[in-house]
């Protein structure tokens, strides 16, 4: 798959950070470079049309869920591709009105993801999507926000998943993430 190579190839490695042992991968790179850019919505679209969207009882995806804040980049414009709605998840505190909330474990405690308690309605097909997955827990938080309001989530996208810290197993959907880095 030369298309994983390339976006592998813009991301940007930065060892010992935020702390050392860590290889951080920044993604924004992969931003700045149009066709980069390009491929990874490209590539995302086709995993959700040829894939995804097959597999929905109604054959298509109703809304694409962004996390924050990385979420943000890459949904918008996923949504507008699939004629599907985009909905934001927050942290707490972050949105007007009547909002849906999760807890979800960071490396140093409990924090709090927010929905606006009108973003998705009953029945809507529904795919999550975000940079990274390391834990898993803010993506299930996620998933419960899209399942309170009734919502069913058909997958969940990323750009990178740290695969040995098993995230998947927490989550309630299936699961696509285009580099897989292992230890």
């Amino acid at each position: 798959m030369a298309d994983v190579e390339y976006l592998r190839s813009l991301l940007r490695p930065f060892p010992d950070w935020p702390k050392k042992g860590i290889v951080f991968l920044d993604i924004f790179p992969l931003l700045r470079d149009p066709v980069g850019f390009e491929t990874l919505i490209t590539h995302f679209v086709h995993r959700l049309t040829s894939h995804t969207i097959a597999k929905s009882p109604t054959k298509k995806i109703d809304v694409v869920v962004g996390l924050d804040a990385r979420g943000f980049l890459l949904g918008p414009i996923i949504a507008m591709r699939l004629g599907a709605a985009f909905v934001p998840v927050r942290k707490k505190g972050k949105l007007p009105g009547e909002v849906v909330h999760a807890e979800y474990e960071k490396e140093y405690g409990l924090d709090v993801f927010e929905m606006q308690a009108d973003a998705i309605q009953p029945g809507q097909n529904v795919v999550i999507i975000d940079d990274l997955i390391a834990t898993g827990g803010s993506a299930k938080a996620a998933g419960e926000l899209v399942a309170k309001l009734g919502g069913k989530t058909l997958e969940y996208l990323f750009i990178i998943e740290l695969t040995f810290l098993k995230a998947h197993e927490k989550l309630d959907a299936p699961m696509y993430s285009i580099v897989k880095i292992d230890d």
